[in-house]
């Protein structure tokens, strides 16, 4: 996501203006010009051209608790449940689609506050869940990544750009009062009395006096060894989630002079923290719940533990409760009553979080990394809904559909094949183990091509789908990260070796008769006529000239904002998903002058896109599928969206 803020915008305003007036005089009437009011398309900031149709799943990074009520981050929305029953969650409402993942969440009255990342601080009227509207936000310069309410006042975690102080007294109408930049990047923070202390990544602990907020002051530092990533408050003791390096316990009895007292090594990634009685609950990634004893501060010790199925990065407690915000496997609750056996008693499990993405009819299948392959009912784009799962033994990459299969690139698991004749029950029938890495897959009925990283290009015979069986390979330089097919030719992206253009006429025997050393990393690749266009990573989009693939040649590239992992065509467009750069649309009717034209900035990581009746499908990892419609002008014309 693309830092996009106000002071960037009093720095370049007439520079911009020269170039949009430039830019516009430039270009041909065919070209879309800048919707200035469409209903649902998102500020000018934030995209150009394109409208959000729909959304669906994300990863759960922050919870909060209200009551009998959790209010959730799912991706970049927030959902809003019923935990009265704590067996059995229920969902009461979500949000509408916010400009940025959820990070954290602090209530007051009818009010959520949201800590937004590139998004800033945004409010949310949740006094009806099943009709939530956000009614103000204040769009901070850095990414918002915390957030606590004091009185009149917000104070926000703003990463590379501390704290900001926020007065809230209007919540339509957020107003920053003051901020101190601190020397780090701000992930975290609690605030208690005049004091706020700030968990601040490589520079540890901050202690800020805000008794004035217009001129908040460092008043006494700690630096920790980790990485601070929150902090929590017990008597005249900080405790920090300090990363790699565990639980800090730091003494703030003297703001001035604080001092570390005890640690914890956790064998996890320490993220989250929170107190009750003389016990320390973190959330410590990949290693879940971690329950720690702090009776003695000066010796702290492990009590208990919870494995979670997705990586713990943020809880709240509510009596002997712990709900664990755990990443795309959603909202888990764990009974704490006895530290010593802390048992997971309810969840709600979010929709996905989506790492590639293919279409069939009316189903779209999605790749999901920890969780397999879903199939998401598309029949109505507005109101995606997931209809089936099925579990892979790997780490789901990449999905190719063809007829009523779905073939999917599942990391060290190698290929597996889901029959999808019943979308709401599908079923793997089938799987050959590679021997790297699968990252990508192309299929054309009879044969699969598994772009398998180190160990290059593998070919597999799909006669029978439900014994497949590998009949050739070719060992390409690099790490085969993703492959395409036209006739007998496999054209693969092969990392850091460029495009590689393999002839699999022979599938027992394929050789390369072609290839492009590209400037980047190639990730993604998609053919049309005779031109290969390659997803290069940080050297955005590249157009390979493959009319002689003994001899390929560059012939224009276009940079994005962020880094190029796939790559999508419809007419004279190319679709790249561009990473934090979201998806971006390049005009390439000249290949040798491709220049960008739309864009949407998704709120994760835009990983890979598809294209199906008018829509681009983006899998957009924690924020889950994102579904956009593109526009040619002012006519609302729809560009053309059907993959070649």
């Amino acid at each position: 996501m693309a830092e996009r803020r106000w002071v960037r915008i009093v720095l370049v305003a007439s520079l911009s203006a020269c170039l949009l007036s430039a830019c516009t005089a430039a270009l041909p009437s065919r070209y879309p010009q800048p919707l200035a009011a469409v209903e649902g398309l998102l500020p000018a900031s934030d995209s150009k051209n394109v409208l959000l149709v729909g959304q669906l799943g994300g990863a759960t990074q922050a919870v909060a608790l209200r009551g009998d009520r959790a209010y959730a981050g799912v991706g970049p929305r927030l959902a809003i449940l019923d935990v009265s029953t704590p067996t059995a969650p229920v969902l009461l409402g979500r949000s509408g689609v916010l400009p940025g993942l959820v990070w954290d969440v602090a209530l007051d009255g009818r009010y959520a506050y949201v800590a937004c990342g590139d998004g800033g601080l945004r409010v949310v009227d949740v006094g009806n869940p099943a009709a939530t509207v956000e009614i103000g936000y204040y769009d901070t310069p850095g990414s918002a990544r915390a957030v606590v309410l004091a009185g009149r006042y917000a104070y926000v975690a703003d990463d590379t750009r501390g704290l900001r102080i926020i007065d809230v007294t209007n919540p339509a109408s957020p107003r920053e009062v003051g901020y101190y930049d601190t020397p780090g990047n701000a992930a975290g923070l609690a605030v208690a009395g005049h004091y706020a202390y700030v968990a601040d990544f490589a520079r540890g602990l901050r202690i800020i006096d805000v008794a004035y907020p217009a001129v908040p002051v460092e008043v006494g530092s700690y630096d920790t060894p980790g990485w601070a990533q929150a902090v929590a408050l017990g008597g005249h003791y900080a405790c920090v989630a300090d990363a790699w390096a565990g639980l800090r316990i730091i003494d703030v009895a003297d703001t001035a002079a604080p001092l570390q007292v005890g640690f914890l090594d956790t064998p996890g990634y320490a993220q989250a923290v929170s107190l009750a009685g003389h016990y320390a609950y973190i959330a410590d990634a990949w290693a879940g719940l971690r329950i720690v004893d702090l009776a003695d501060p000066t010796a702290p010790s492990e009590v208990g533990s919870c494995d979670t199925p997705g990586p713990a990065s943020g809880l709240t407690l509510a009596g002997q409760l712990a709900y664990i915000a755990s990443g795309n496997a959603g909202l888990r609750i764990v009974d704490a009553n006895d530290p010593a056996r802390p048992a997971e008693v309810g969840c709600y499990e979010t929709p996905l979080s989506a790492r590639g993405v293919a279409l069939s009819g009316r189903y779209g299948c999605v790749a999901d990394w920890h969780a397999g392959l879903h199939v998401i009912d598309v029949a109505n784009p507005a109101a995606p809904l997931k209809v089936g799962s099925c579990v892979t033994a790997g780490r789901t990459e990449g999905v190719a559909t063809d007829g009523h299969y779905a073939y999917v690139a599942d990391g060290s698991a190698g290929l597996r094949i889901i029959d999808l004749a019943r979308p709401a029950a599908p079923v793997e029938i089938g799987a050959g183990d590679t021997p790297g890495y699968a990252e990508g897959v192309a299929a054309d009925g009879r044969y699969a091509c598994v772009a398998d990283a180190w160990a290059g290009l593998r070919i597999i015979d799909l006669a029978n789908p439900s014994r497949p069986v590998e009949v050739g390979f070719y060992d390409t330089p690099g790490n085969a990260c993703a492959v395409a097919l036209s006739g007998r030719l496999a054209y693969v992206a092969d990392g850091s070796a460029g495009l590689r253009i393999i002839d699999i006429a022979n599938p027992a025997a394929p050789r390369e008769v072609g290839s492009y050393d590209t400037p980047g990393f190639a990730c993604g690749v998609a053919l049309s006529a005779a031109y290969a266009y390659v997803a290069d990573g940080h050297r955005g989009l590249r157009i390979i000239d493959v009319s002689n693939p003994t001899a390929p040649v560059e012939v224009g590239f276009c940079d994005t904002p962020g880094s190029a992992s796939g790559v999508a065509l419809a007419g004279y467009y190319a679709y790249v998903a561009a990473g934090d750069g979201g998806l971006r649309i390049i005009d390439v009717a000249n290949p040798a002058a491709p220049h960008e034209v739309a864009f949407y900035d998704t709120a994760g990581t835009a990983s890979g896109v598809a294209l199906h009746g008018g829509l681009a499908y983006v899998a957009d990892e924690s924020g889950g599928l994102i579904i956009l419609r593109l526009f040619r002008g002012r006519g609302q014309r729809h560009w053309p969206v059907q993959e070649h």
